[in-house]
């Protein structure tokens, strides 16, 4: 099984990248947030790795840090999520982030996932919450960030706009209004 690779970014595309180690390029499953921090030429990066062996299908994801593979392994243990579903769940958000939404038993922050529907989200939080114990909303509030993210798409912002931009503001910032400020700065530079 290949658990670690570490070479450069050779090809990326919106959900897949073709990692170069020693003249093999490996093509590597990641989420979008990864997707947004590595460019191509970028080396050297280490990405930890899940092998997926089936029937047809050799398919490899890659992590950059242990905690995301955790995060995915204990996805994926849950049956009706496979290795697709538990790569989009984590695009959602970090790893912590979706721990305190579990810890906490918030399904419907689960659902904002294509193709997770309520009674995946419910089984993803009954099996799990014990397994990840009981997490402090340290760092942000989930309800709070759900307003935000709606109101940036009543502002006609894309969900997957308006979160990577959220992720990029200081934790600092708390109130609801502020982030929006904050979060319509970022986007305004990008336009």
């Amino acid at each position: 099984m290949i658990g670690q690779l570490t070479g450069k970014i050779a090809y990326s595309d919106s959900r897949s990248l073709i990692l170069e180690v020693n003249g093999v390029g490996y093509k590597l499953f990641v989420s979008a947030d990864t997707l947004s921090k590595v460019q191509i030429g970028q080396t050297p990066l280490n990405f930890w790795t899940h092998l997926v062996v089936r029937e047809d299908v050799l398919d490899l994801y890659g992590f950059l840090t242990k905690n995301e593979l955790d995060f995915f392994e204990l996805l994926i243990s849950i049956s009706g999520v496979g290795p697709r579903g538990a790569l989009s769940i984590l695009s959602l958000a970090p790893p912590d982030t979706l721990k305190r939404a579990i810890s906490s038993g918030n399904t419907s922050y689960l659902t904002q996932v294509s193709g997770i529907g309520r009674k995946i989200a419910e089984k993803i939080v009954l099996e799990l919450r014990d397994k990840i114990g009981v997490i402090e909303s340290e760092g942000g509030n989930l309800d709070q960030e759900a307003e935000t993210i709606l109101a940036l798409e009543s502002l006609g912002y894309s969900n997957k706009e308006a979160r990577e931009a959220l992720r990029k503001i200081p934790a600092d910032i708390t109130d609801t209004s502020e982030q929006v400020k904050e979060v319509l700065k970022q986007l305004g530079n990008k336009r």
